[in-house]
């Protein structure tokens, strides 16, 4: 078992590992290999620890200082994230005042006792949920150094992600629960402080032991290496587990290439595997009952077929497991992991499940920084999740009809900011969200209608095997979509991204000519768009007038499913109206519509058709 285990370990290192160190044209990353042994006291709910932090800094910088993240330390009064939380204009019901609220037994801890870089101690400062590190040598370009840490936490009340004794009576959910170094790419040092928002880490390698009460079932990231002293439907069939000689068995872990590590732990968990035809396990814990056991039975069907489509539409999921772990405060997704809160009826169990499974390709092996581009994490995963729900319910709705209702109710609100605000900054929690999530989703379905589907759909998969490891950025993705459709669309990315400038077309004018009819168009919103105009006919029959924007320096190939093309014409985004001839007689025209698809995200949609 253990053989078996490490042998996707060793191969998915050799093949990411690689890719992951060298710069590409002035990018760089940093790499990371953890390892640390935990002792969980489930009594007093604190924990010790020792990690070695093998950092390699593959930067053309020198670097005098490094920042960990300590992120438990926001539970505590009177924390940045409790101030936030209890000043934004719509707090986040979940967490609210209750951080204020917490008794020294239920806040959250996370302190370094000691630290040294190659055997000697260097000096460092907790400022909340920041460690600053003042190196007594610094870390030179293209080279690597050892930090070794003692460390010691208290585990906070379940209020945001992590904690224990959640609502639905789970004891640990031990995420963003250890000293872990802050990223330093090309825009240098991301410390950011933990107010409740994103997470951006380093790739590298985990090697992880937890030593807990033996009663305890855990679940999460990695790979277990011992599973035949751990049992609990971990070992190998047929294997006989001895009992434990002690009260408390050490759960060893390992997990390549990844960007962080979470753990669910429980005395209830039931833990359920399914092994998928390509060799993927997937793992599922929660605690049974009357809420619970039913759905979650019928879950373990439900994840390997989500797995098989994301896999299928957006690149091959990398690793060999997944685990679906009862916990959090919602859905929140990890590596190779997530927590989700399990007492669900069916459709929200495998709604939530697949939502978090989805972030397993946009957070987790592409990993854009989600603090300065959430959409790109938040949005991407609602578009996949979306769909993937509709194919596996085989629903015949428009499966984005929400996403792009949530980004019209935002460009309503006037609450709606850039996409481009850093997510810890926007200035209500609704704008986040509906940005992030909804007009993220939007940004890549209306993105279909601009290339093309077929064209959008290629680009996602070339995206995911090119960028893969390499935290990617919209520029990134944008240039990726541009040589997939071979067109330009920095002016898509510019409107869409960094304004709220808003789309809105109208049919202005319909009327007879002679033998021809005169069809006049007008742009009411400051984002020009191309336009896909149909003409319907009394006998029944459609054909499309196709105006791309002159910016474009392209169009998009005929879409199946679409009525035939019979013109195409730019037009200059300066001009805002455009009138055309149509050699057809106006009586024999039954209507005249912009889009009939809705993928154009046009906020007035009313006149968008006229009919006769």
């Amino acid at each position: 078992m253990i053989n078996s285990m490490m042998k996707p370990f060793l191969g998915l290192f050799l093949f990411v590992g690689i890719t992951a160190v060298h710069a590409q044209h002035g990018r760089f990353q940093q790499a990371v290999n953890y390892k640390m042994d935990v002792n969980m006291d489930v009594k007093s709910n604190q924990f010790t620890g020792k990690q070695e932090l093998k950092y390699t800094n593959n930067s053309p910088d020198t670097l005098k200082r490094v920042f960990y993240h300590l992120y438990f330390n926001a539970f505590q009064p009177g924390s940045m994230m409790d101030v936030r939380s209890r000043t934004i204009a719509d707090p986040d019901r979940r967490v609210a005042d209750r951080i204020s609220k917490l008794k020294p037994d239920e806040m959250g801890y996370l302190h370094a006792k000691t630290l040294t870089m190659n055997g000697k101690s260097v000096e460092f400062r907790e400022v909340e949920t920041i460690l600053e590190v003042n190196l007594v040598e610094p870390i030179l370009p293209n080279s690597s150094v050892t930090f070794e840490m003692e460390f010691e936490g208290q585990v906070p009340i379940q209020i945001r992600r992590s904690g224990r004794d959640s609502e639905e009576g789970v004891r640990y959910s031990m995420a963003q629960w250890y000293p872990k170094m802050a990223n330093y790419d090309e825009q240098g040092w991301h410390a950011n402080p933990y107010i409740g928002r994103e997470f951006y880490g380093i790739w590298g390698d985990f090697d992880v032991k937890i030593t807990i009460d033996k009663t305890y079932v855990l679940g999460g990231t990695g790979y277990l290496q011992n599973p035949n002293e751990i049992g609990h439907g971990y070992e190998d069939a047929g294997v006989k587990v001895p009992a434990p000689s002690g009260n408390t068995l050490t759960w060893h872990f390992k997990a390549p290439m990844v960007h962080d590590f979470m753990w669910g732990a429980d005395p209830k968990y039931k833990h359920d595997k399914v092994l998928m035809d390509n060799g993927i396990t997937v793992h599922h814990f929660y605690i049974p009952g009357e809420k619970t056991t039913e759905n979650w039975e019928k879950l373990k069907d439900f994840t390997p077929k989500a797995i098989d489509y994301l896999s299928k539409n957006f690149g091959q999921y990398p690793y060999k497991q997944f685990s679906v772990v009862q916990g959090g405060d919602g859905g929140m997704e990890y590596a190779m992991s997530t927590l989700i809160t399990g007492e669900r009826n069916l459709q929200s169990l495998v709604g939530v499940m697949v939502h978090e499974l989805a972030h397993s390709w946009f957070h987790g092996v592409l990993a854009s920084n989600e603090s300065l581009y959430p959409w790109m994490d938040e949005g991407f995963t609602s578009y996949a999740s979306s769909l993937a729900m509709a194919s596996i319910f085989q629903a015949s709705a428009n499966p984005l009809r929400g996403s792009y209702g949530g980004y019209y109710r935002l460009a309503a609100s006037g609450l709606e900011e850039p996409m481009a605000t850093h997510s810890d900054h926007y200035h209500t929690n609704s704008a986040y969200s509906s940005a992030a999530y909804s007009k993220g989703a939007v940004f890549l379905a209306q993105l279909g209608y601009v290339i093309g589907e077929e064209t959008r759909d290629a680009g996602m998969l070339r995206y995911f095997d090119t960028w893969k490891f390499r935290h990617p950025n919209v520029n990134d993705l944008i240039r990726i979509m541009e040589k997939e459709s071979d067109m330009e669309l920095d002016w898509y990315k510019e409107y869409f991204v960094y304004t709220t400038k808003t789309i809105d077309y109208s049919i202005k004018e319909v009327k007879a000519n002679g033998n021809s009819t005169e069809i006049t168009l007008e742009r009411i919103g400051l984002m020009p768009m191309p336009v896909d105009l149909v003409v319907t006919y009394k006998d029944g029959t459609s054909e499309l007038i196709y105006l791309p924007l002159v910016i474009m320096r392209g169009e998009k190939a005929e879409e199946t499913g679409m009525p035939k093309r019979i013109h195409t014409e730019a037009w200059p985004w300066t001009n805002l109206t455009k009138t055309l001839i149509l050699a057809k007689d106006f009586d024999m025209i039954k209507s005249v519509e912009i889009d009939p698809s809705k993928r154009m995200a046009d906020v007035q949609q009313e006149n968008n058709k006229v009919e006769f």
